[in-house]
């Protein structure tokens, strides 16, 4: 089996085995990291928004969008690599 957050030890017996190990790690992080920002983007926006004026608010807006977009690209490296693991879910 290979690593979902570190690069495994052993890997299959593939082409390329090392570089799509590294982007499922990369793409796991990525994902991990940037709902977290989101998440808190999203709290700062909208749960919290009366204790941070105007450019704080619209930088959390922009961050949004722009970590969403992070993420989805995480997400499309994690299912390249599984793919090229011979994975049929993701």
């Amino acid at each position: 089996m290979y690593a979902q957050f570190f690069i495994a030890n052993q890997l299959p017996q593939i082409d390329n085995a090392l570089n799509f190990q590294k982007c499922l790690v990369i793409g796991n992080w990525l994902m991990v990291t940037s709902l977290l920002i989101v998440a808190a983007c999203i709290a700062l926006t909208f749960g919290f928004e009366d204790n941070f004026g105007i450019p704080a608010q619209v930088s959390a807006h922009i961050a949004t969008i722009v970590f969403a977009g992070l993420l989805k690209i995480g997400y499309v490296l994690r299912c390249v690599a599984l793919h090229a693991f011979g994975a049929k879910v993701f």
